[in-house]
């Protein structure tokens, strides 16, 4: 009961597992594991933990070769990362140009999309504003910033590369309801980047989100929740910095986590999902050791994958 059919090699489509470089050293407050030594971050995700890829960090070479040789030394090889659109206060004209140098990394790296979150008045990086205070948008100014979106879009997959919009806490696509009307208000050009923790920190059901949307889910993050954590950020007003460093979000397989993961791969495995599955998990790394939490996590994801026919068993 609740195992998906066997599939033939033939039709099993070719899942990937990979980890982003924020479990080691954050983005948004690049203070977070300022200490852990690059090396020891590539080392530890492709050689000793075994993921398949990894993701953008700060701490990667911008030159789209260089980063090709680092992350290659490891056995890794570069998923994609984050690239923060501003189309609520620029062109598409203008998205186009400032786009070029990131979409030169992902087409030299074989990139199948490209992660992107609208920033422009995003709070999720400022330490001093609370995540309950998230900007929002009306119902006309959802549908403008998604034609746009979808224009841009557009532009991306006639590069050869498809765009995967990151709903996001302190974000103008956070909650259920505005996921539900981003993709009503883009077309079959914008594809979704579906993360769980995302989704049940910003009030949604994630196996409810994930099965509306399915047909447009491009990538994969496997983020979980600590619930109790994520109802203080909210009841005490915290940045959404303040919550990641009190511990919101874990990996898959952590017992303190509230999501479900089996669910979730089940609906993967259901839609003939063929893509990355990547656990993006930003803990503090002195409190919560990342190789011992990556590890937990992908072992945990393999596991699931094998049960719900996503992967060979």
């Amino acid at each position: 009961p609740g195992r998906a059919p066997a599939r033939s090699m033939q039709d099993r489509p070719m899942i990937q597992f990979g980890t982003n470089p924020i479990a080691w050293a954050n983005d948004d407050d690049q203070s977070i594991g300022a200490d852990i030594p690059t090396e020891r971050i590539l080392d530890e995700a492709g050689r000793q933990i075994g993921f398949d890829g990894i993701e953008n960090g700060h701490r990667w070479p911008d030159d789209p070769i260089a980063l090709k040789q680092l992350l290659g030394g490891y056995g890794l090889t570069f998923i994609s990362g984050w690239y923060s659109t501003e189309l609520l206060v620029r062109s598409v004209e203008d998205e186009i140009a400032a786009v070029q140098p990131h979409l030169a990394k992902l087409k030299e790296n074989g990139c199948a999309v490209c992660i992107a979150c609208e920033t422009s008045n995003a709070v999720h990086s400022d330490p001093a504003v609370a995540v309950n205070d998230k900007p929002v948008l009306s119902a006309d100014e959802m549908a403008a910033f998604g034609a746009k979106l979808e224009t841009f879009a557009a532009y991306l997959q006639s590069e050869g590369v498809r765009l995967a919009y990151h709903h996001h806490m302190g974000t103008i696509v956070e909650t259920p309801d505005e996921i539900d009307a981003f993709m009503a208000a883009t077309g079959p050009a914008t594809g979704l980047l579906f993360d769980a923790g995302h989704c049940r920190f910003g009030g949604g059901d994630p196996e409810a989100v994930l099965a509306r949307h399915i047909a447009r889910v491009v990538h994969f993050h496997a983020k979980n929740v600590r619930a109790d954590v994520a109802a203080r950020v909210r009841a005490e007003t915290l940045s959404f910095i303040q919550g990641v460093l009190a511990g919101a979000f874990t990996v898959p397989g952590d017992q303190e986590g509230c999501i479900d993961f089996g669910p979730l791969l089940q609906i993967l495995s259901g839609a003939g999902y063929d893509g990355w599955i990547v656990i993006e998990a930003e803990q503090d790394p002195n409190v919560r050791n990342p190789l011992l939490y990556q590890t937990l996590g992908l072992a945990t994801l393999k596991r699931l994958a094998r049960a719900t026919g996503l992967v060979a068993g």
